[in-house]
């Protein structure tokens, strides 16, 4: 039996959080309205850092490409737990700058959770001889429902500490337990039964939202792509009381395994329309490929796929690049032969950086 919490019927095109605060309620709201004409660009990490070099301030690698960071900056809880006290700190600590800065600048946040089996070794992946299927012991009645609820307050306290310099909490989009359909992570299909997940995705919204007075999330449903259909992509959908953003992650069908710019565009077509129909925000949450050893890949594969089929996505985001690795980036950095084709990506209208929001928190934009 599914855990209600007080089930209500969903608000369209408004947060799920009623007590949801002004800034939140304009993010959403502009998100909404701008996805209708645009995309606001997106890359994790970005201003951590960068291929070569890590915490220098104000940097990153999109900006030092096109003179304007990313729209949309991606961070990760993944330092909240399983560390030492003074680590988590540290990492609360350096994800609140990084969140207020961008929110200061006008840009907008998305957290991840790449968040390690709390109940068992393996991290964040499922280890076949080390993981525990984590989910069963976290939700309301399991032996780990505590710790879990202490965890959560760890967040609740840093959601609460986001003061940008007007005074104002940064709005976060907040995605948690993504890629669910896979079985790559402990809360992945395979260890989890349904009705399980579903009951995690509510305690965890409810618990965030209602106990512990959290009224800057908007919370991001985003599965991979093992779905042909509207009915399997809901296959583990909590509701529309408990979601404000439907999305996916893609880097099979954009590169990595195949181009199949019609498979990403046909199921990207059933997380907007779902959207559209039922007053939610939708976004492509993670896609790009490794190295972008194809020089036309922003103009050729990314945005034919985004213009396809009027679709109205939020953001599109891709994923890191790392400081180390001569091979693990997503984004160019000077130098990389895919710049003059990223510059017209960055130039065309329907993509949107940094520079180009105008009082994306303000209700009565100008």
């Amino acid at each position: 039996m599914l855990l209600g919490f007080g089930l209500v019927h969903a608000q369209k095109n408004k947060p799920i959080d009623k007590k949801a605060t002004r800034e939140t309620k304009a993010l959403f709201k502009n998100m909404k309205k701008l996805s209708k004409k645009h995309t606001l660009f997106g890359h994790q990490h970005a201003t951590e850092y960068g291929h070569g070099w890590a915490g220098d301030e104000d940097r990153s690698d999109v900006k030092s490409v096109v003179g304007s960071h990313p729209a949309v900056i991606g961070v990760d809880f993944s330092g909240f737990s399983g560390r030492p006290p003074e680590a988590v700190q540290k990492a609360k600590d350096a994800l609140r700058k990084n969140v207020v800065d961008t929110y200061n600048r006008g840009g907008v946040t998305t957290v991840a959770w790449h968040f390690s089996n709390p109940v068992s070794g393996g991290g964040f992946y499922w280890v076949d001889s080390l993981s525990k299927p984590a989910v069963k012991y976290i939700i309301p009645g399991g032996e780990a429902h505590e710790q879990y609820k202490e965890i959560l307050s760890g967040i609740g306290k840093w959601a609460n500490s986001l003061k940008g310099k007007d005074g104002t909490l940064a709005p976060v989009i907040f995605r948690p337990y993504h890629e669910f359909d896979g079985g790559w992570f402990w809360w992945g299909k395979p260890y989890t039964s349904r009705e399980e997940f579903i009951s995690l995705w509510r305690f965890t919204v409810s618990y965030l939202r209602d106990s512990l007075d959290v009224h800057n999330f908007i919370y991001a449903f985003s599965p991979d792509v093992k779905f042909d259909s509207e009915a399997e992509f809901l296959e583990r959908y909590p509701g529309d009381e408990w979601v404000d953003m439907v999305g996916m992650d893609n880097y099979g069908d954009m590169g990595r395994d195949r181009y199949d710019i019609e498979t990403a565009a046909r199921k990207l077509k059933i997380v907007s329309d779902y959207a559209k129909e039922h007053g939610k925000l939708a976004a492509f949450t993670e896609t790009g490929l490794e190295s972008i050893p194809n020089p036309t890949w922003w103009t050729e594969t990314l945005l034919k796929v985004m213009k396809r089929d009027d679709l109205q996505l939020a953001y599109v985001l891709v994923w890191r690049n790392d400081v180390r690795s001569p091979t693990h980036y997503y984004a160019p950095f000077p130098g990389h032969p895919s710049i003059p084709d990223f510059l017209e990506f960055y130039n065309d209208p329907y993509t949107l950086f940094e520079k180009d929001l105008k009082n994306i928190y303000n209700k009565k934009r100008k």
